[in-house]
Formats: C-alpha cells, structure tokens, sequence
C-alpha cells in the first residue's frame, strides 16, 4: 500500500545530507552486510537454479518500473483468450537462492523490509542478489514464480495456479516509457491488453468499495537562490494499471491461501472517523472541494497528482492506512494455538480484510523488497502443486508478523523523518514569515483549551506543529515559522 516518497537533488545540501546520516544511525539502519553474508550470497548467485521448472523463456514478459531500478521483482504479459483475458506474473524467485537458516537468511530476517530515503537505500538482500542474479533484468534467465490468473471480459477473477518456472525479460521499461508507447500507439499488444485490464481492476475495486492512491514522489529541488523548494513528479495512469496487476495477484494469493487453510494476510482495519476528519480539514487547507455527501473513494477518482495541491493531498491520505498488520494462519503460533480464519460472510469483522482494498489480501509479489513474500509464495505454490507446505515455511510463519511490524516501524519512523528533514530544509530561511494555514488536529488535556495541534499549509504544502491559544480546530488562520531545524528534524509554527 501507499506511502510517501521523497528523492534528492544531487544539490542537496551537506546538511540534509548529514541529518540523513545521523538518522539511520539512530534508528539502527544497518549500512552494509557483513563479509560472511556478502559470501554466502555471492555463491548463492552462482548456483544452477534452472533445474526443475516450467520453461517459459517462450513469453515475451517486461518489466515497468521506476527509472533506475535493479531490484526487478515482477515481470507481466497480459494475452487475450477469447472471452477474456489471461495475466502471467512472473516473480523474482528469492527461495532458490536463500538457504532457510542461513547467514543470509538470519540477516535478512533482522532487516524485513528494504528502507527507501531521500538520498539512498537499505536494501533487504545484498546487491549481487537483489540487482543481480534473483533480479528479473532484461535478456537474463532467471527463476521465478510464475502466476497464471484468468480473468473474464469483466475482469473478474476466474481461475490462478503458479509455479515455479524459468523466464526471460525482453525489456526493462520506465514508466514514461510504458506510457510514451501507449499513448502514441506503439506498445505491443500486451502492454495494450495490460492497460485494458488495468481499466478493468480499477472499476472493479471501485465496486467492491475499495480505494488506490496515486501518491506522487516528492523531489527536494534547489533553487537558483540557494533555497530548497518540493516538486511533485506526476503519476502516470500506468502507474495505477500496472499496481492493479500487483492487487490481483495478492487477492488470487489469499483465496489460495483460504482454501489451502495456511497462509499470511495483509490486513487493515477501516479508516478511523478522526482520520477522516482531519483529512477534510486537509482539503480545506489546500482549497480542494470536498462536499460532504461525497465518499472519500470516489473524491480520489477526481484528483489529479499533476496538480501540487492534490498531490499534496494524496500525500496526507497516506494517514488513512494507520493499523495495517499480518495475520498468520492454519499453523501453531508462539503461543501453541492455532489461528483459524473466519468464514467468509465474517472475515471483515474478524480482521481478515484489507479495508483498502476491500478484500482478503497476500503480500507475494516484491519478495526482493520484502521479507513476508517469500513465505507467502512457498504457501502458495505448494497449495497449487498439491504439496504440503514446506516445514521451514511453516515454522516462521507464525513469527513473521512480529517480524514485519518491527522492521515496519523502523521503516516508518524514518520515512516520517525523512519529511520533518526535508520540510526543514524547505523552510529553512523563512523562519518568521507568516501563512496561510489551517489547524488539522489539536491535543486535549483533560478538557483545556488547546495550545498545541497540527497545521496544514496551503504553500508551500507543509504539516508541521503549531502553539497557540485556543487553537481553532479546522478553521482558516494565519501562523508564523518559529522553526525549522534540519539537526533536529523540526519544524514548528505558532498561531
């Protein structure tokens, strides 16, 4: 799900790059991997993997990611059947190079997430892995679980199985790329039939009530004064096509999982009414209409992340996806009880439902980036292959919630940071100046007037602390930068 995302200018200055640094290392990023796991990899990488699976060099599958990126876990075809269509999936294969126990599994266990900043990136598995041999690069064999999922000329879901397969990528597009050749009529059919379902998804999450957010990346930019601004890089509607692609398979995953009675589910709660609130007095900040019969889902079908204003807004909607955990299933947990999923017509009340996506949901595709996926998929292609899951699956199963929400946490805390440093550095040299803003959320004390909240900005779009008297809770008012601390990573406005 989404998240906030910054990159920086290669002229970022000394100073954020320093609070950066000292960041990771209070939070305990870890900044390289030992000699020992740097090893083990590196023989893992040389191993024979092409044993013992479904030759599918025969599919012409791409990859679409961001420009620049080596960690290519997903590669996709989309081919028409008729009355239909028929999506194939094809996911790094991370099992046929980490040895369960191992250094490197050890390790990557302690990191669970990669870490992505402003500036560089924590990665899950070591480089020669993760951008090299289990990365699905163009005009390399590579091993991977490859999903089959039919769809209807609706785009429901008709059918799925995976296995383990070795494929081949013809092409590493960018997004711009992608979009480019839609748009000019040049891609391949594939592509074509992958914007055609893309469409499709979208109108069926809409119909099951569920809710995708385009959230833009955030660049930091210098100004030729030596001030620092924030840029918002447009999402493209491929974007959204290809993420659909991506939910299908974590759906398909889960029904697996159900009706193999073991797994791991990515699970939210529904967004808290406060959230919501606070959201609507975010777009009153940023001057979007927000009429008040209007849901929160079909608002986000009218924004455009083009548009500073609405990308800084479905920045801000990122708060709506707080409470997001796993729930491990169908075998023993630490505490010697087993979890059964509830049925179907409760699995909403029982917690086993996405509420985003509004449906039982499996993290499975990025297991490059993400360390519950891989699990994910071994349940997965066991239950299709009519196998038993593999003990070692089993075993770590009912610990890897834990596991994610630690590693999660750190991930979070630094992404949150990663903003105080770059609003910091936005600010820097305006402290004193006065704007237009509007207080978002205010804290009670044991029902005294408020004197401390949150502010919204219209520009530049910054939330950020605010002190004051009776703090006038969703009303337009005027504050003054009283701070804005790169070192501390604050920045705080007084009414």
């Amino acid at each position: 799900m989404p998240s906030r995302h910054l990159s920086l200018a290669s002229t970022s200055s000394d100073e954020v790059r320093a609070a950066l640094a000292a960041l990771r290392a209070e939070l305990g990023l870890p900044a390289m991997f030992s000699l020992a796991v740097n090893d083990e990899a590196r023989a893992a990488a040389a191993r024979d993997v092409t044993r013992d699976r479904q030759d599918r060099r025969d599919v012409d599958f791409v990859t679409i990611d961001p420009p620049g990126s080596m960690d290519l876990d997903q590669a996709v075809h989309v081919a028409s059947s008729g009355d239909g269509y028929i999506v194939r999936y094809a996911i790094a294969d991370v099992a046929a190079f980490v040895t369960p126990g191992s250094r490197l599994d050890r390790e990557v266990h302690r990191r669970g997430t990669t870490v992505y900043g402003p500036d560089t990136r924590t990665p899950l598995h070591p480089p020669v892995l993760s951008e090299g041999a289990a990365s699905l690069l163009p005009g390399e064999d590579r091993p991977a679980a490859l999903w089959t999922i039919g769809l209807d000329a609706h785009g429901e879901l008709t059918s799925a199985t995976v296995a383990r397969a070795l494929v081949r990528s013809r092409a590493r597009l960018t997004y711009g790329e992608a979009q480019s050749a839609l748009d000019d009529g040049t891609a391949p059919e594939p592509l074509q039939l992958l914007a055609d379902v893309g469409r499709l998804r979208q109108a069926r999450e809409r119909d099951r009530g569920g809710v995708s957010l385009d959230v833009p990346e955030q660049e930091v930019v210098e100004r030729p004064d030596g001030s620092f601004a924030l840029a918002f890089r447009r999402t493209l509607p491929v974007e959204g096509w290809n993420a659909q692609i991506s939910l299908l398979t974590g759906i398909a995953a889960a029904r697996m999982m159900r009706e193999a009675g073991v797994g791991i589910f990515r699970t939210l709660p529904p967004a808290d009414p406060r959230d919501l609130a606070r959201l609507r007095r975010t777009a009153v900040a940023l001057g979007i209409d927000w009429p008040d019969d209007l849901p929160y889902a079909e608002l986000l079908h009218r924004l455009e992340s083009r548009r500073p204003t609405h990308a800084a807004f479905l920045n801000e909607a990122t708060t709506l996806f707080r409470g997001a955990g796993y729930l491990a299933f169908g075998v023993p947990g630490e505490d010697g009880t087993t979890v059964r999923l509830p049925d179907g017509a409760s699995a909403a009340e029982g917690g086993a439902r996405h509420a985003a996506i509004a449906a039982e949901y499996a993290h499975v595709t990025a297991p490059l980036r993400r360390l519950v996926d891989r699990y994910g998929i071994e349940v997965c292609l066991a239950h299709s292959g009519g196998r038993d899951v593999p003990r070692w699956v089993a075993d770590a199963l009912p610990g890897l919630p834990r596991t994610m929400s630690t590693t999660g946490r750190v991930a979070s805390s630094f992404e949150r940071s990663c903003v105080d440093v770059v609003e910091a550095a936005l600010l820097g040299a305006r402290v004193g100046q006065t704007f237009d803003a509007v207080v978002v959320e205010v804290e009670e004390r044991n029902g005294r007037p408020a004197t401390r909240g949150e502010v919204v900005l219209r520009d530049p779009a910054v939330r950020a602390r605010v002190d004051g008297e009776n703090l006038p809770l969703g009303a337009r008012t005027r504050v003054t930068l009283a701070e804005a601390s790169v070192p501390e990573r604050r920045v705080r406005f007084r009414l």
